[in-house]
């Protein structure tokens, strides 16, 4: 140990290892530093390596105006603590940040965060598609209360997932600034509000629309927060397991409205053929089959993965960072395989099996192609170069395919004449009105 001046020490330092542009400059602001506070003290090596890094020449050499006040207060507390490390305590913690109070506004908005308000969304919406595509009458409270069952399903299976990753979200920048990370709400009062929305969802759902649409709710909660959860340390089979939790939600859209999910002798599954194939007239009790729930599920649960694969790429640091086992980190080339896979799988999912259920007619397997053939483009692009910018425009691309397949089969929907409500077709007259017609002189 041996006696040296705090500010001399580091002026030395700096000057030795700034630009010659910026001596000059480094040089006034430590001696007006040493003239305000020049004491010695004892300091060991690994002290001054302490103060040398608070006075690194990159902090400096970027700035041009004089030398302020706050500088000088600034280095006054590093002195401080230095020299007597057992008055640390009195120097006021510059990064410190009072909590919040939880206001009803601040809570609402941190509930928000831990539904994680734009993923359930998108999760209310698909469950809407199942309604809206079903060839069964929905009324305005069945459609109301399977979206605030499902929301409530949603809201309660992200909560539990982000109480089991509290310190995996701590390491990612993605993550780091969920509530429970940064503590602006109790993990207990977290728990609490998991535990009433899981029980509120499958309650709404079971009185509201029906015991299946609430069990399928209930098993979404379970399948999320348990098993997927824990499989994302384990094992990449998560994403396959995420992906099957993204294709209930039309499920439960479809039996909200009394749809089957399972085939039986009252309602067995039924093909439509395409009108060139077969003379069968076209029976619309037929469409109420679960071949029906299965293209709902299959066209969300293949979209899931060229979706999350190009997202999971371009931030794979993050998920490596946490200790993730996910196949964007341990084999990005699959990564990308595994998407293009699933991206030509979309083909006859809308193309095959959606006109043959009978939930659209087969003109959507003509224009269901274009998206498809766009999206597929950029998965092959991506899996060839297998680059960031590649995964971007995948990303991309499949944001808007999921809105734009919806609405494409609303436009193609079975038995919904969308001309004759825009007035571009007449209505067919009933054989009454044919009749009265002819009797006419």
């Amino acid at each position: 140990m041996r006696k040296i001046h705090a500010f001399q020490s580091c002026s030395k330092f700096f000057v030795a290892r700034t630009s010659s542009a910026s001596r000059s400059l480094a040089s006034q602001r430590f001696q007006v530093c040493a003239a305000a506070f020049g004491r010695p003290y004892t300091v060991s090596s690994a002290r001054r390596d302490f103060t040398s890094f608070f006075c690194h020449n990159q902090q400096w050499s970027a700035r041009s105006d004089g030398l302020k006040p706050s500088d000088i207060t600034r280095v006054r507390g590093i002195a401080h603590a230095v020299a007597e490390p057992d008055a640390v305590h009195s120097v006021a913690p510059t990064g410190f940040k009072e909590v919040e109070v939880l206001t009803p506004r601040r809570l609402l908005k941190i509930y928000a965060q831990l539904a994680k308000s734009r993923l359930t969304i998108l999760v209310v919406l698909t469950a809407m598609s199942g309604v809206a595509l079903s060839p069964l009458p929905a009324t305005v409270p069945i459609l109301l209360s399977t979206a605030v069952g499902t929301a409530l399903c949603s809201a309660s299976a992200n909560t539990l997932n982000q109480l089991q990753e509290i310190p995996y979200d701590a390491q990612m920048a993605r993550t780091r600034q969920r509530p429970l990370v940064r503590r602006a709400i109790s993990p207990l009062h977290a728990a609490g509000f998991a535990a009433v929305t899981g029980v509120a969802g499958p309650a709404v759902l079971w009185f509201m629309a029906s015991p299946i649409t609430a069990c399928l709710g209930a098993a979404n909660i379970v399948l999320y927060a348990a098993a997927y959860t824990w499989l994302k340390r384990k094992s990449v089979s998560n994403t396959w397991m995420g992906a099957v939790v993204g294709g209930i939600p039309p499920v439960m859209g479809w039996t909200a409205c009394g749809g089957q999910i399972l085939p039986s002798a009252d309602y067995p599954i039924h093909l439509f053929l395409p009108s060139f194939l077969t003379e069968t007239p076209l029976d619309m009790s037929m469409i109420d089959n679960p071949l029906g729930a299965f293209a709902l599920f299959m066209l969300l649960y293949s979209w899931q993965f060229p979706h999350f694969n190009s997202l999971s790429h371009f931030i794979r640091g993050s998920y490596a960072q946490a200790g993730y086992k996910m196949l964007c980190v341990l084999n990005p080339q699959k990564n990308a395989l595994v998407a293009l896979r699933h991206s030509l799988l979309l083909v006859p999912i809308c193309s095959i099996l959606f006109p043959l259920s009978g939930l659209t007619t087969w003109a959507f397997a003509i224009t269901s192609l274009v998206p498809n053939a766009i999206c597929i483009r950029g998965s092959w692009a991506w899996w060839r170069r297998c680059g960031e910018k590649e995964a971007r425009v995948s990303f991309q691309n499949y944001l808007w395919y999921l809105p734009v397949m919806l609405a494409l089969m609303m436009v193609h929907k079975q038995g919904l004449e969308w001309r004759r409500w825009v007035g571009m077709q007449d209505e067919v007259p009933s054989d009454g009105a044919e009749a009265a017609d002819i009797s006419k002189p």
